[in-house]
């Protein structure tokens, strides 16, 4: 009997620590996933791809081009329901909602960017039980992600539209206990790290104002740092204490930096959509830090679309000829191959396994091979009624698509 209650027991214990590999697998708690460069460890790509997907539900949620984040079986969005922001979690399985929370968030458009949204368009970020969430307007929010109880809340507002169009961008990050936004405007801007359980500032960097790009966290050059685009340039910034560690100028006619830098080794890979893709190289010397240029490609130019890292290549799609789907060796910088043109004007792009998953702004969600030949689709699939400016989310076996006026969980099975 003894033995018995013992075997239970165990058994007990490996089917907990077994569910919690898995829901940890299908966590994905910030802007691109885990580490932020979307590459995925938790998608199981199957042998064969179906003919088509299966929704699993669909809810109304608003606009917005925030994308969810995921922890412990539920799904958390922020978008926009007339004039305000709504902050709501559900459940994965159902997609019935577990909490939500509205609050004001007034937003004036600017006259050259009408065919936009008005926000929010930063994706919220999951840490030690809280949501953290910055709106368009520049609030920065925290939430009990059980309850959704607001825990503190932070206005960084006063944003000139005439300076930023499409208002705050930016994914907050958090590193080293400390939780990081950028916030401001063309008339200038910070990097302010938080204290994530109070709101108390911790350091600040002042300098160029923001650009609509998220940081990533990285060590270059024996340093922790925090790597972005400003409106104006190209920046490093020390993890711990807010330090300028190097600038490189990145100016855009528009102020349009959008793309998220992406870390290869010791290189930056950053990209324009009126400056071509280049890469850094972080080195530390006599005279401190500095970034020296490696390679430049001016045949790929990224707009909004973030590109992902396999081994030594870079996919993603470039802006010229109406959109491309390309592959470029990330240590010369030469072209691999360029599909002709006319693909789109945006997709988000996810290394997955085996696979390379592009959702377009079309809603088309395509599944392609990766190769070093050319572009390779296995499958396509139609996924939403409206446009899908949101970042592609992939777990397990299964999708969540953020449209413009609402979020479905498809399955591959």
């Amino acid at each position: 009997m003894n033995r018995m209650k013992a075997w239970l027991a165990l058994s007990a214990v490996a089917l907990l620590a077994s569910s919690a590999r898995d829901c940890a697998a299908q966590d994905w708690t910030q802007w691109r996933g885990a580490n932020r460069d979307g590459v995925l460890k938790s998608f199981a790509a199957p042998a064969a791809w179906p003919k088509a997907l299966t929704q699993k539900w669909k809810v109304a949620v608003g606009g917005g081009y925030s994308s969810p984040v995921v922890a412990a079986q539920r799904a958390y969005l922020h978008s926009r329901q007339n004039d305000q922001e709504v902050v709501t979690a559900f459940e994965i399985a159902t997609g019935k909602t577990v909490w939500s929370k509205p609050y004001p968030a007034p937003f004036a458009k600017n006259q050259y960017a009408v065919k936009m949204g008005m926000g929010p368009n930063s994706t919220p970020v999951l840490h030690g039980g809280r949501l953290y969430t910055l709106g368009v307007g520049g609030v920065l929010s925290s939430f009990d992600a059980a309850t959704g109880e607001l825990r503190w809340r932070k206005d960084f507002g006063q944003l000139d539209t005439s300076k930023l169009f499409c208002g705050t961008a930016m994914s907050p990050v958090v590193e080293q206990g400390m939780l990081v936004v950028q916030v401001g405007d063309d008339r200038g801007g910070s990097v302010v790290a938080l204290d994530p359980r109070t709101g108390a500032e911790k350091w600040k960097w002042q300098g160029d104002g923001p650009g609509y790009s998220s940081p990533v966290v990285a060590n270059l050059a024996g340093a922790r740092q925090i790597v972005t685009l400003t409106d104006k340039s190209v920046v490093g910034i020390a993890a711990e204490s807010g330090k300028l560690l190097w600038k490189l100028p990145f100016p855009d006619e528009w102020n349009e930096n959008i793309v998220t830098p992406v870390v290869y080794g010791q290189t930056v890979i950053v990209s324009g959509v009126r400056k071509g893709t280049t890469a850094y190289e972080v080195v530390k010397g006599a005279n401190g830090f500095e970034a020296k240029q490696v390679w430049h490609n001016p045949q790929v130019a990224m707009y909004m679309s973030s590109p992902v890292l396999d081994g030594d290549y870079l996919y993603g799609l470039s802006s010229l000829r109406k959109g491309q789907y390309f592959c470029l060796n990330a240590k010369t910088g030469e072209s691999v191959w360029a599909t002709e043109g006319r693909e789109g004007n945006h997709a988000s792009v996810l290394n997955a396994g085996n696979v390379l998953l592009f959702l377009t702004a079309d809603a088309d969600l395509i599944v392609a091979a990766k190769s070093r030949k050319g572009f390779e689709p296995l499958a396509r699939y139609d996924v939403a009624d409206s446009a899908t400016w949101s970042h592609l989310v992939a777990f397990g076996k299964q999708f969540l698509i953020k449209d413009d006026a609402s979020l479905a969980l498809w399955s591959v099975e």
